[in-house]
């Protein structure tokens, strides 16, 4: 049973997310040859201000960046 756990910061659409469950979930039978019925993917948003990387939070470094 795969469990595939998603992490990105806040902004996709319910579209965009549902697109990233339907992919995953294809690569997973198409490449592992998995049951798309027992195959989970969970989508964790998680804020800019929790999320850092390069010695700063998201969404310094995209105030630095812009």
């Amino acid at each position: 049973m795969p469990y595939v756990n998603i992490q990105i910061t806040k902004g996709a659409t319910r579209a965009q997310k549902a697109e990233l469950v339907k992919d995953v979930t294809d690569s997973l039978v198409r490449v592992l040859g998995k049951k798309p019925e027992y195959t989970h993917v969970v989508i964790q948003e998680i804020a800019e201000e929790d999320w850092g990387f390069s010695g700063l939070l998201t969404d310094d470094w995209k105030k630095q960046h812009t």
